[in-house]
């Protein structure tokens, strides 16, 4: 739905309030530097990586090179090893190695134009657009996910994607603001309209913004004056990309009491302090013994009364179980494994699910159990986009599909059907085909309790706005 907003106003009030925030990292390399090439190679090393981490990374390798002709002086495992820890590296050293070459084509220079910039290896329109603007100093309307999300918050465009909302921004934002508007909105994204749990009780616009589909941050007391746990489960694709992606601020401004986390294929000292040591969090840790494969891990303002991994305490060589025991109910985090392409590993999953299901009931006979994690399976074809083509892929077997009723009709809620029984809501998408922004997902991600356990639940949603992961994080309320 359209909104008609005095833009003007919008966009002016906004460029006065950002101007102590801190800069978005390509302008902070154009305040060094005009040269069009490092703009650009600073654009490519940017996307889905925080700014700081993109802007270590541009002073690494900005010592080494200041030329097409020096970046082509270097190998890829060179520039890898430059530019890590940046989201997709290896890609994005590809994308580098490949860039003299391509360059050639226009006399060794970068083009001006966002048709020649695309042609370039790793460059899409958003990245095109930025080098023309910030680069060559040439109007361009530039569109990131900042940009797209807040023009739609505003109602000012209503689009899907952040390609439509740019060829709507081409005939609509006036020209004047062209140069300027994706650095104000970007600063504005990260500092104070921010993808989870905005600031809108500190925004500028408060009174005159539609909000259209946000969800402002709550002022939330603490746990032991409300009576209420609130716990995420994540599965993060590996915790330190997702590290890349701004987990901690991510983590910090969800502001659970409990993150359970899967997929971490991390041990615990290769993590950087702040990442291994959460402030405000206690954490523990099950990691795989072969390196970068699954693993699980909790984050907890709650003292734990002990912690175990494994399924009973058995032996656990994937890291894939934890049980955290509190007070008045047990907490069990679980990466349940993928069948896998060809179901070569569906006789595994099937004896897990089991060896769980026998666990979960008995932590049931002494207190409540809540378990959460990735389930690795769409339970009913509402669970996910496309039933019909995938009803024998991994995930979706009748096996799987029915060892989830077993579980349900054994004495387990899944928490999240207590309050939605529609579809068109999941948790993990592919990588694949655009698929998150068409919304071809599945969910395979759940928190669940014992059922005697019901009526603590107060809430449970999916967060699917979070980024930073094929999957998002799911959320449970129970009262304490």
């Amino acid at each position: 739905m359209q909104q008609d907003i005095d833009i003007d106003y919008f966009l002016t009030t906004l460029e006065k309030e950002v101007a102590d925030y801190n800069v978005p990292v390509v302008d902070l390399i154009k305040s060094q530097t005009r040269d069009p090439f490092k703009v650009l190679v600073a654009t490519i090393l940017s996307a889905r990586t925080k700014d700081e981490v993109t802007a270590a990374a541009c002073r690494r390798l900005f010592k080494r090179v200041d030329t097409p002709g020096d970046l082509a002086g270097l190998d890829i495992h060179e520039i890898e090893k430059l530019i890590y820890p940046v989201g997709f590296y290896r890609n994005k050293a590809r994308y580098l190695a490949a860039l003299p070459e391509a360059l050639e084509r226009f006399n060794g220079k970068v083009p001006d134009t966002v048709e020649e910039l695309v042609k370039l290896p790793g460059v899409g329109r958003k990245t095109a657009n930025l080098v023309v603007a910030v680069g060559f100093g040439k109007p361009a309307v530039c569109v990131d996910t900042h940009v797209h999300r807040i023009m739609n918050i505003w109602g000012y465009v209503n689009t899907r994607t952040p390609e439509q909302t740019e060829k709507v921004l081409r005939k609509k934002l006036p020209k004047k603001y062209w140069l300027t508007f994706n650095s104000i909105l970007v600063a504005f994204g990260q500092g104070t309209c921010r993808p989870v749990s905005p600031h809108c009780d500190k925004c500028p616009l408060d009174d005159r913004c539609p909000k259209l589909g946000v969800k402002p941050r709550k002022k939330r007391k603490a746990m032991k004056n409300n009576g209420l746990i609130r716990m995420i489960s994540w599965n993060v694709n590996g915790l330190r990309a997702a590290t890349s992606k701004s987990f901690v601020e991510t983590v910090l401004e969800i502001d659970a009491d409990i993150v359970a986390l899967q997929e971490t294929r991390v041990k615990p000292e290769q993590l950087d302090d702040e990442v291994r040591n959460l402030d405000g969090y206690e954490a523990f840790f099950n990691s795989a013994e072969k390196k970068g494969y699954s693993g699980v891990a909790v984050y907890t303002r709650l003292k734990p009364l002990k912690v175990t991994s494994g399924i009973d305490g058995a032996p656990d060589p994937e890291g894939r179980v934890q049980t955290l025991e509190f007070e008045d109910f047990f907490l069990v985090n679980i990466y349940f494994p993928n069948a896998g392409r060809g179901l070569v590993r569906l006789d595994y999953k099937l004896e897990f699910d089991e060896k769980i299901l026998e666990y979960a009931k008995k932590l049931a006979k002494e207190k409540s159990v809540v378990l959460c994690g990735d389930f690795n399976v769409a339970h009913k074809p509402i669970d996910l986009a496309n039933p019909d083509s995938n009803e024998n892929n991994a995930g979706f077997t009748p096996e799987e599909r029915a060892w989830m009723d077993r579980f349900l009709e054994a004495g387990f809620v899944d928490t999240f059907r207590m309050f939605n029984q529609e579809g068109g809501h999941y948790t993990w998408w592919s990588y694949r085909f655009n698929a998150r922004t068409r919304n071809v997902g599945w969910r395979i991600d759940y928190f669940c309790v014992d059922k005697k356990s019901k009526d603590r639940v107060k809430e449970a949603s999916i967060l699917d706005h979070v980024q930073g992961s094929d999957h998002c994080p799911v959320e449970l309320v129970f009262k304490g």
